[in-house]
C-alpha cells in the first residue's frame, strides 16, 4: 500500500493523509458493490501496509 500512497503524493499532487484517505474510501467503495470481492480488497490494501 506505501507504493500506491507514495503514487498518489506524486502523481495526484496529495499529502500522506489525503493519499491514505482516498485509498480507504476506494477500499470501501470496492467493498460495498462488490461484496464477494472484499476479502480479496483487504488482502491487496493490507499488503505492504505500513504495518509491514
Amino acid at each position: 500500500m506505501n507504493e500506491l500512497i507514495e503514487r498518489l503524493i506524486k502523481e495526484a499532487d496529495l499529502n500522506a493523509n489525503q493519499a491514505e484517505k482516498a485509498i480507504t474510501t476506494i477500499a470501501s467503495f470496492v467493498k460495498e458493490k462488490f461484496p464477494m470481492l472484499g476479502g480479496a480488497v483487504d488482502q491487496i490494501f493490507s499488503a505492504g501496509s505500513k504495518e509491514d
